[in-house]
């Protein structure tokens, strides 16, 4: 594909991105710039990171496909696509069943979003979606550049390379905590991660990877913690990072939970070169 990600790249939620936080992170060497949070309307804050870049690929981690119609985030697309081409990809997903009223029929929801997108003109090459079962993926491989990966573990991105054979896109994300005090580690670890024990579609996936209802329970365990936000100094993070290479990503895409986000980032942009 013509767009080129490079090995790794920051996720961060919209809300805290502008255009400087780009800028550093581009300096970094990260090759892509991940919104989480379901950034919509008309991605104005795509131009403006990519106005204030030269490199930096910026990729909707994702747009939530029940609060945007595709024509709408299509003519987004084109806009962008421009004025920054070979910059910019289109992350789409279903979002989460606890979060969404009008969730129902997910998979045939995503077929006619993509249907939808194509009719707008939106490639293939510029989309990916979000995906974690197995019938998903497959879609992802068939209709998109590729799959995004959320909350995952290296196992899971290695059946998920299975599934999408060579020449797709797997780009998945993991959480890190730059700490080499394990009770400070998985206590930072542990804000992060809460949220997602409430989501059937999170849990669902991470017992199919050998997570058990004790893992997944309270505040998860440490093994759960452990497992879901890598932590300790740079040069464990790195290796657990390298897991997911190793087990077919072509990108991965690291969410560091520390509160200051910068130390992380300039270590391991430094150990993963």
């Amino acid at each position: 594909m013509a767009i080129e990600l490079g090995r790794t790249g920051i996720w961060r939620m919209f809300t805290a991105v502008d255009p400087a936080f780009a800028a550093g992170v581009e300096e970094l060497g990260y090759g892509a710039l991940w919104l989480g949070g379901s950034p919509g309307g008309d991605l104005a804050l795509v131009d403006e990171l990519l106005g204030a870049t030269e490199r930096l690929v910026v990729v909707t981690g994702i747009v939530n496909i029940w609060q945007d119609e595709p024509v709408s985030i299509a003519r987004a697309y084109d806009r962008i696509v421009a004025k920054y081409p070979d910059r910019f990809l289109l992350g789409v997903g279903a979002g989460h069943r606890e979060a969404t009223k009008e969730y129902k029929k997910p998979y045939t929801a995503l077929v006619e979003y993509l249907d939808g997108l194509d009719a707008a003109g939106v490639p293939v090459e510029g989309r990916l979606l979000a995906a974690l079962g197995p019938k998903v993926v497959e879609l992802s491989g068939a209709r998109t550049a590729g799959a995004h990966p959320y909350l995952t573990t290296p196992d899971h991105t290695r059946a998920t390379r299975a599934l999408l054979g060579d020449g797709r896109l797997l780009a998945p994300e993991h959480k890190v905590v730059l700490e080499t005090d394990p009770a400070k580690a998985r206590e930072i670890a542990r804000r992060g991660l809460q949220y997602y024990l409430g989501l059937s579609n999170y849990t669902s996936n991470l017992r199919k990877y050998g997570f058990t209802d004790e893992d997944l329970s309270g505040e998860g365990s440490d093994r759960f913690v452990d497992a879901l936000a890598l932590h300790g100094d740079v040069e464990t993070i790195a290796r657990g990072l390298n897991e997911h290479f190793a087990a077919g990503a072509d990108h991965v895409t690291v969410q560091v939970l520390n509160e200051d986000p910068w130390p992380a980032y300039r270590a391991l942009a430094k150990a993963l070169r």
